[in-house]
Formats: C-alpha cells, structure tokens, sequence
C-alpha cells in the first residue's frame, strides 16, 4: 500500500524515476535476513528510491514486502510482479525534491 503522507503527484513523479532505475537489492529463499535490512538500511539513506527483486512465489513475496516495508519504514511506491520499489525520505541529505 502507498502511504498516505505522499501526495499523488509524488508517488507518480517517482514511480517516472523508478523504471530507469536497476534493482539494488534481491531476496530469495532465505527471505529478509538481517544481511538484506542492513543492506536495504545503507542504500535507502544513500538513494532514497530502491527497487528490490523478490524471487520467491505469490504468498511469500506478499508477506516478504509487507515485512520490508515495516522493517524499513519506508513507503511502497509500486509492485509489478517481482519487483517492488520503496521510498524513504532522507532528511539529511535529499536526493529528490518531490512536487506537492
């Protein structure tokens, strides 16, 4: 699910961003492991825009991104298939000025 305190504008700009963008991170069998939090931790601060591949069935890539997602505090932006692409402002240092 997307998160409500992104505007609809925003969630489109960077769903733009994301088709360009290759996945940072995989996660397979093993599931999400503290190796894959640590690394999902380490390049959402430094890209904020991360596209991960989840190469498991159906059922468990479900319950996997909702697991990311509340691991990591980021919002879902979108989900195709076995890709899903996450959002986490960094409030440091920004990487993308989102419109309104």
């Amino acid at each position: 699910m997307t998160d409500k305190s992104l505007s609809k504008a925003a969630i489109k700009y960077l769903k733009g961003i994301s088709h360009g963008l290759n996945p940072y991170v995989t996660i397979a069998d093993k599931g999400v492991t503290e190796n894959i939090i640590n690394e999902l931790e380490t390049t959402l601060d430094h890209h904020e825009l991360v596209k991960i591949k989840i190469r498991t069935d159906r059922e468990q890539r479900s319950k996997l991104i909702d697991e990311v997602i509340k691991t990591t505090q980021a919002t879902e932006i979108q989900r195709i298939g076995q890709t899903l692409t996450i959002y986490r402002a960094n409030p440091i240092n920004p990487v993308y000025e989102l419109p309104k």
